[in-house]
This record gives structure tokens, C-alpha cells and sequence, in this order.
């Protein structure tokens, strides 16, 4: 037993080296748990950073830059939308050239750079380009420059060029200090995408606070903490190099032998060697993986209303405690997040184990059922969203608020936190089950960019989200009103929540018509949803 021990210590783990390129054996202390404590610190500071800016970001747009509220929401799917996408494009270099080491430090940095930039475009800029104004009685009635509106939106964007390169690389490293081949570590691996999403989570409810500077002192303030937390998660990163598991870059970029063996698989090309056959096997993985993207876009259509209109629904009631403290109506988004904190743990210690004994599944149930289940309770939360949006209206007729839109409505926050709930419940069920998913299914070699796979779900379900609202907004405007008003009291928001849960409902039926096909990459997985 002891001579078996030491024989499995000694060996070497396949494709992963050390901070100084030497081979890894199984118990020399590198990786594991540790190293991923400090990924995990990385990504609570980098999500506080992220949503810092999104969570609040419709708010920012309707308020100093006094734009319109459709054309706000459209602007925020389409941030949204991009961040979610450009991992795609760092993934590639990622796991074709730099690794993903280097590219979460290069990220990192042009991630400072913008929050920098957005600071400087939100605080002195606008006090340098409102001298004109000193003479006005009120300097809040001074609109925003041009040269403000292009500088904000330039930083803006350069922060999600940053997330492109930080978000699925971070990820997949922290999922790379696990051996999958190693039963104890590939256990602990499952249970990583767990405790990452709480640790997500656990940075968004920061935000909490963050929101209230922003509304209540300065935006300035608001957009420069989330910049001194992202130069935090960069210190952390580096802290933890020497402990690090490295994956070797293979000299061939993947994307490209894996590319071209996919246009053999959808040509029909037949491999003659045995390396072209495996390549083939693992391109017909990959397709097959877009069967589970495309049904999840709706999902992802749905994800997108937290951010905006979940949001301006809360800015129109009554946000007090007490006689004088207002709740920022971004803040109300910590509801979904305590709730994912609250029940991630309760997932992995008493829900797995439970329902692991019926199904003698490690994980309890399958990856595909968790992210279905997850889409199911979406729906749920659509359905409630539009009658919450019912009684907001039906009380602001009968105390006579539907022309005073800056007035309160007398309904407590309360209302809306079962929506919040079910967006916190459905996420811990589809999110945490699509990140492991792309993770688990894609080649070694594109960990990165199956976690960019999962994470363009969400921009193309963005960039779908803004185009419908657009399209909404144009088409009832000309029909009377608008939908999506200003004075959100004349709107209704309540039949586009209905739209969604039933779209959401029908993107149900798809995804379990693709998932009860799909046949899992790894042995030992069941083949059916």
C-alpha cells in the first residue's frame, strides 16, 4: 500500500508544468485547492469591478447623460452584449499564443486603464467642460458634452475588451488546478464551478454599497473604486504564481487543427490515420456543442433584464428606510445575489448528496438537467415580474401617480424581491451548469474557449435583447406609446415580461429536445438529458 502511494504521489501530471516549466508530479503541492483560493480572490475583485459599472449603468446613462430610457437599455444590452462575446476572441489568444496566464495579466492591466479612464470621463472631465455653465443657476441642467459622451463610452468599452480576456481565462485556470484524470481532484474540480460562482457572487454584493456612492456622493468615487479593486485582484493574481499549474501551449494553434477537422466533420471527409480520426471525433464534439448554445439564447434574452429593467422598475417606488435613507434601485439586484450565495452551499452539501444517492451521479444530476432546470425557474421569474409590474401599475392609477413619474409609487421594495429570488435560483441552476458544461465538453487544449462559448450565449442573448426593445420601442411609439417611456408609469413593461416568459417557455421545449440527444464527451456520463 505504501510502495502504491508513493508510486501515485510521484507521478506526473500530463500537460501542466510548474512557474518554472518543470513537470508537476501529484504531490509536490502544486495547484489544488490552494491555487485556486487565489483565482477565486481574483474573481470576487473583478466581478465587483464589473457589475460595479453594470449594475448601475442604466442609471448612469438616464441620469448625467440624459439619455432616453429605450435608447439606455439598448446601449446597455449592446455594452453587455460585447463583453460577453470579445472572451472569444482572448480565449483564441489565449490557448493559441500567450497562455492563459499572461493574458488574465495583460487583461488585468487594460482593465485598470479603462476604469481609470472612466473615472477621469465621469468626474474632472465634466467639471473641465461645464465651465460654461457657471453662470446657470442650476449646473445639473448643463447637458453633457459630446467630447464627455465619446470619452465615457471609449472607456467603457475598453473595460469590456479587458473582460473579453480576463473572464474565461480566469476561469479556466483556476479550473486547470485539478487533474480531471485524478478521481479525488476531478470531485473537487465539479465543485470548484460551485464555489466560484459564489465567490462571484459574493464580490456583486459589494455592489450594494458601491451603488449607493454612486447615486449619493460621486460618480466619480463610484467608477474609482472599482479601479483600485481591479489593481487588488491583480496583486492577488501574481501572489500566487509559484503555487500555479501551467497548461503547455501547443505549438499548432488548437483552434486551427480542431477548425479544420470541423469543416472535414460537416463535409463528410473521411480521416485515414488514426490522429486525423481523433481530431475528427473531437471536432464532432465541438459542433454538436452548438445545438445546447442555441437553445440557451432565450435563456440568455432573459438574463439581460436584471441589469435594465429590473432596475427602473425599482427606481419607481418607494425606496426608504427609515425618514432619509434612500436604496439605490441597483442595490435591489443584491437580493438575486444573497440568494445565489445562500444557496450554493446548500446545493453542494445537502442537495448533491442527497439526490446522488438516487442517482449514483458524483454531481447528483447531469450537467444538461441543471442548466434545464435552471431555464425553467427563468420562466417562473417572468411570469411573477410581469404581475409585479401589474400591481406597480394599478397602484400608481389609484393614487392617481400615472403623470407624476418623479413621485414615488407607494409600494414597498419588497414587491420585487421574489423576481430577485428566482433570477439568484435560476442562475445557481443554469449558469453554474453552463460554465461547467462548456468547460467540461471542449478539447483540453480550448478549455478558454469553451467558457467564451458559454459566456457568448449571454452577449448574443444581449445583443437580441437590445435589438427586440429597440424594435418594440419604434414600433409601439408609432402606434401611440412607447413601451419603454420615460415616465415608465404610461409603459408596458408588463406585456413585454409576458413576451419573455413565453418565449422563455418555448426555448424550454427546444432545450430539452437538443439535451435529451446530446451524448457526453466523457465516459460514464449518462447520454440522455
Amino acid at each position: 500500500m505504501e510502495s502504491e502511494a508513493l508510486i501515485q504521489s510521484s507521478a506526473v501530471i500530463a500537460g501542466v508544468v510548474d512557474y518554472s516549466g518543470r513537470p508537476i508530479t501529484a504531490g509536490s503541492g502544486k495547484g489544488r485547492w490552494i491555487s485556486a483560493f487565489f483565482i477565486i480572490g481574483v474573481e470576487i475583485a473583478e466581478r465587483f469591478a464589473y457589475y460595479g459599472i453594470g449594475f448601475n449603468l442604466i442609471t448612469y446613462l438616464t441620469g448625467p447623460l440624459r439619455q432616453p430610457t429605450g435608447s439606455a437599455a439598448a446601449a446597455v444590452n449592446m455594452w453587455s452584449g460585447m463583453a460577453m462575446m470579445l472572451p472569444l476572441l482572448g480565449a483564441f489568444i489565449a490557448d493559441s499564443y500567450l497562455g492563459r496566464y499572461r493574458t488574465i495579466i495583460i487583461a488585468s492591466i487594460l482593465y485598470i486603464l479603462g476604469l481609470g479612464m472612466l473615472t477621469f470621463s465621469s468626474s474632472l472631465l465634466p467639471s473641465i467642460l461645464t465651465q460654461k455653465c457657471d453662470n446657470a443657476i442650476d449646473l445639473s441642467s448643463c447637458p453633457p458634452s459630446q467630447l464627455q459622451v465619446i470619452a465615457f463610452f471609449v472607456s467603457l468599452y475598453l473595460v469590456a475588451f479587458a473582460h473579453g480576456g480576463h473572464k474565461p481565462c480566469t476561469q479556466a485556470f483556476g479550473a486547470d488546478q485539478f487533474d480531471q484524470n485524478d478521481p479525488f481532484e476531478s470531485k473537487s474540480r465539479s465543485s470548484f464551478f460551485n464555489w466560484w460562482h459564489f465567490g462571484m457572487n459574493f464580490g456583486m454584493l459589494f455592489t450594494t454599497v458601491l451603488n449607493y456612492v454612486q447615486d449619493s456622493v460621486s460618480w466619480g468615487f463610484g467608477f474609482g473604486i472599482p479601479c483600485l479593486a481591479m489593481v487588488l485582484a491583480l496583486v492577488v493574481f501574481l501572489s500566487g504564481s509559484r503555487t500555479y499549474r501551467y497548461c503547455i501551449v501547443e505549438e499548432t494553434s488548437p483552434f486551427i487543427r480542431i477548425g479544420k477537422a470541423c469543416w472535414q466533420a460537416s463535409t463528410v471527409k473521411a480521416s485515414q490515420t488514426e490522429e486525423k480520426e481523433g481530431e475528427a471525433r473531437e471536432a464532432k464534439g465541438v459542433l454538436r456543442l452548438f445545438s445546447i448554445w442555441t437553445a440557451c439564447l432565450i435563456y440568455a434574452i432573459v438574463f439581460a433584464q436584471s441589469m435594465t429593467f429590473f432596475t427602473k422598475q425599482a427606481s419607481t417606488l418607494d425606496r426608504r428606510i427609515g425618514s432619509s435613507f434612500i436604496i439605490p434601485s441597483a442595490s435591489l439586484q443584491s437580493i438575486g445575489t444573497v440568494s445565489i450565495v445562500a444557496f450554493i452551499p446548500i446545493y453542494d452539501h445537502t442537495l448533491v448528496p442527497a439526490v446522488r444517492k438516487l442517482t449514483g451521479l458524483q454531481s447528483g444530476i447531469t450537467m444538461l438537467q441543471r442548466i434545464g432546470i435552471g431555464i425553467a425557474i427563468s420562466t417562473t421569474e417572468m411570469a411573477v415580474a410581469a404581475l409585479v409590474e401589474m400591481k406597480r401599475i394599478k397602484t400608481a392609477r389609484e393614487y392617481g401617480l400615472i403623470d407624476s413619474p418623479h413621485i414615488p409609487i407607494p409600494m414597498n421594495l419588497l414587491w420585487l424581491m421574489p423576481q430577485y429570488v428566482l433570477y439568484g435560483l435560476s442562475d445557481v441552476f443554469a449558469m453554474i451548469g453552463l460554465q461547467e458544461f462548456f468547460y467540461d465538453q471542449m478539447p483540453d487544449a480550448l478549455r478558454s474557449l469553451g467558457l467564451a462559448l458559454y459566456l457568448s450565449i449571454f452577449g448574443v442573448g444581449s445583443f437580441i435583447s437590445g435589438f427586440i426593445v429597440s424594435l418594440i420601442d419604434k414600433v409601439s411609439a408609432a402606434q401611440g406609446e412607447s413601451w419603454f417611456p420615460d415616465n415608465l408609469n404610461h409603459g408596458h413593461l408588463d406585456y413585454f415580461f409576458w413576451l419573455l416568459a413565453a418565449l422563455n417557455a418555448l426555448g424550454l421545449l427546444i432545450y430539452i429536445y437538443f439535451a435529451q440527444a446530446y451524448a457526453y464527451r466523457k465516459k460514464g456520463w449518462s447520454t440522455m438529458l
